[in-house]
């Protein structure tokens, strides 16, 4: 498990594009038949994948950055498939996802294992945890059944779909929030006029992103930005002071999920565009 440290806004500042890269990009996710995590301090978030090909991937506890005998001893989990159909094997009990489908599983399942349907077309499994104080029941969400929120405009580029897959009214959790925006053809836009929530923190995920195309990832206080390059299948950190929007050459889908303080999607502190610096 790599683990990650976040710097203040103050050592933010003076980070080059290897220290940001370095410590906010996620670049390892997606290798067959393996399961990369990354360890944040950011809301102590793990960010991983699993994609099982010739084999079931199980999801194991890292000894030494978790000190559990398993992985959700402590944690709740949220996952969304975005390859081919996948089964989620949740202490004994099979989950199918198909493409976009999401799950949800609380504290306490002590075995969870990643499987695909055909090892032809596998599923390509993202997940983001948090800690977790209370337990609730695992959740399929079917991506059908998404809670969606239709924003944005064609003369602002940013005509969007947010699908609402894991949160209160949905799917409940002990603080994951996490859903899925797809843009549209000729929209290069998300999250403008940007926002930050200083009560919890954001990890991005970026994927339909054919090779020849790339988003550009903008975060840091409002008054002083910054910018990740980011390709296909990408994540990326964001702390809570920071905003965290971006721009693509092309139109391109991602995944959100948030963890702290509280779960109203709407709790944000918005920053006008000519605020931006």
């Amino acid at each position: 498990m790599d683990v990650r440290y976040s710097a203040d806004p103050k050592g933010f500042k003076i980070m080059t594009t290897g220290d940001l890269r370095k410590s906010y990009l996620i670049d390892t996710l997606f290798q067959p038949d393996k399961v990369p995590m990354i360890y944040s301090d950011i809301d102590r978030s793990i960010t991983g994948s699993a994609v099982p090909v010739n084999n079931e991937l199980q999801l194991t506890a890292e000894k030494k950055e978790m000190a559990a005998d398993y992985f959700t001893e402590r944690r709740e989990i949220g996952i969304i498939n975005i390859g081919g159909e996948g089964i989620i094997d949740a202490d004994g009990k099979n989950y199918n996802l198909q493409h976009k489908d999401a799950i949800y599983i609380g504290r306490g399942v002590k075995n969870i294992l990643f499987k695909s349907a055909k090892s032809t077309q596998p599923a390509k499994f993202y997940f983001v945890s948090y800690p977790a104080h209370k337990e609730f029941p695992t959740s399929l969400i079917p991506f059908s059944q998404a809670l969606q929120s239709k924003l944005g405009s064609q003369l602002d580029a940013n005509k969007r779909i947010i699908n609402k897959l894991i949160l209160p009214g949905k799917a409940q959790s002990c603080q994951l929030v996490m859903g899925l925006t797809e843009l549209e053809e000729g929209s290069v836009w998300n999250t403008m006029p940007s926002h930050t929530h200083q009560r919890r923190s954001e990890v991005y995920m970026y994927f339909n992103i054919p090779p020849e195309a790339l988003v550009v990832h903008i975060m840091g206080q409002p008054d002083e930005t910054r910018h990740i390059i980011m390709h296909n299948e990408q994540a990326v950190l964001n702390p809570s002071w920071s905003i965290h929007s971006g721009v693509g050459t092309r139109n391109y889908s991602f995944i959100w999920a948030m963890g702290g303080e509280n779960q109203a999607f709407d709790d944000m502190d918005g920053v006008a565009v000519d605020e931006l610096r």
